[in-house]
């Protein structure tokens, strides 16, 4: 019924990209602001990418006319391809994960930039990191739930839902996980924060990370392989 595997899904944007420094540099290029990390992860979708209460006006007058918004995605396609990281010690983790027997390793993300999986995957080349050593490499448009993708992923290798987990930064990437049966790893660096995941979605606090290296200690222990 089932394969020997075990399966791991991580999300981009939030949890293995540091999103954030790339939004703030692109937005600075046009001359807006989204403010601090802190005030951009309490915002709605909306404001992660017009910037919050503060920002709003003036961001809002600079993004006005689909030009002018196509050449903000342009710029953020360029800082991403050329300038973003990932978080510091991710790419050590990926590295073991890859290494790992048994372990089927991949990404599924709903970036937002031109050509997003020829994106990310510069990035990766770029820190040093062969894309090629992942197993699947999927790109979601922006609204599009995870879930039936995840759904996917664990019976293309018919992978028992039990020995299956998937790291994400947003109270959608938990739900996605526990509907399919997998391990959720949450982390509250990236889009969400600690107290909005889970005062406002009730996630246990016991899943999330506040840090990238606390995800890689619980990723780690979890699936039984070497601590660094």
């Amino acid at each position: 019924m089932y394969a020997d595997d075990r399966l791991i899904i991580l999300d981009a944007d939030g949890t293995t990209i540091d999103a954030f420094a790339a939004i703030d540099r692109t937005f600075a290029h046009h001359g807006m602001d989204i403010g601090p990390l802190s005030r951009f992860q309490k915002r709605r979708n909306l404001f992660k990418y017009l910037g919050g209460l503060k920002e709003f006006p003036r961001n809002l007058r600079g993004q006005i006319g689909g030009e002018k918004r196509s050449r903000l995605v342009a710029t953020l396609t360029e800082v991403y391809r050329e300038e973003a990281t990932l978080y510091e010690g991710i790419e050590s983790l990926l590295w073991r994960l890859t290494e790992a027997p048994g372990l089927r390793v991949g990404i599924v993300t709903r970036n937002i930039t031109r050509e997003p999986l020829e994106t990310i995957e510069r990035l990766f080349r770029r820190v040093g990191f062969d894309p090629g050593r992942f197993d699947f490499l999927v790109h979601l448009p922006l609204r599009e739930e995870k879930l039936p993708t995840f759904r996917e992923l664990r019976a293309r290798y018919a992978v028992n839902p039990a020995r299956a987990f998937a790291c994400g930064d947003e109270a959608r990437d938990y739900l996605a996980a526990v509907n399919t049966g997998m391990h959720p790893f949450m982390v509250s660096y990236g889009f969400e924060d600690y107290d909005r995941l889970t005062l406002r979605h009730g996630i246990p606090a016991e899943l999330i990370s506040r840090t990238p290296a606390e995800l890689t200690l619980r990723v780690l222990h979890g699936l039984g392989l070497p601590l660094p």
